[in-house]
């Protein structure tokens, strides 16, 4: 990609480039669109996406929005529509092809072997989704503080998530964090 180039056409080849590689869903690829949308093409600071990532997930609809927004923040309506084909259209032609193919070789042993690998590797993606969240949304020692607390408590309790959401927007609605 040239320096001259459309953000539109910059937006289709990054997302569709990254959908690719979006092994288990949008929230996968978190790490990767952090690392490029800010510290490769400053399209946003940490602040701006910790931002869009939080609004992405509060909107009803799929997790794909955070690049509907950050297509948005770059090129406006139109960079909103191409971030979402770019990185929605490459995998589902992908997974067409897949699920064709697995259904022709249903008695072959190469897809439950790829089944079981992806797995692991989706759940390490998503575990480092958030690790980069949290580096990104945690601005002092108490928000890091309450991060590690709820991880920890979802981690060795079953205590239902939303009851950790609930504290933690108390926390930041009295200013704590």
């Amino acid at each position: 990609m040239t320096a001259g180039q459309s953000p539109v056409w910059t937006l289709l080849w990054t997302f569709g480039l990254m959908s690719l590689f979006a092994v288990g869903g949008a929230n996968s690829a978190i790490p990767e669109m952090h690392r490029v949308a800010v510290d490769v093409r400053h399209w946003l600071t940490d602040q701006q996406f910790a931002d869009v990532y939080a609004i992405s997930q509060l909107s009803p609809g799929p997790n794909v929005l955070i690049v509907t927004l950050i297509g948005y923040s770059v090129a406006g309506l139109s960079g909103a529509l191409a971030a979402t084909l770019a990185m929605c259209v490459p995998t589902a032609v992908l997974a067409y092809c897949v699920s064709h193919l697995m259904t022709r070789s249903s008695r072959s042993r190469w897809p439950g072997i790829i089944h079981t690998a992806l797995v692991p590797l989706s759940i390490g993606l998503m575990g480092a989704s958030g690790f980069i969240l949290a580096l990104t949304a945690d601005r002092s020692w108490t928000g890091a503080l309450a991060t590690a607390a709820a991880a920890l408590l979802a981690f060795v309790t079953r205590l239902n998530p939303l009851w950790l959401l609930l504290a933690g927007g108390c926390l930041g609605f009295a200013g704590v964090i």
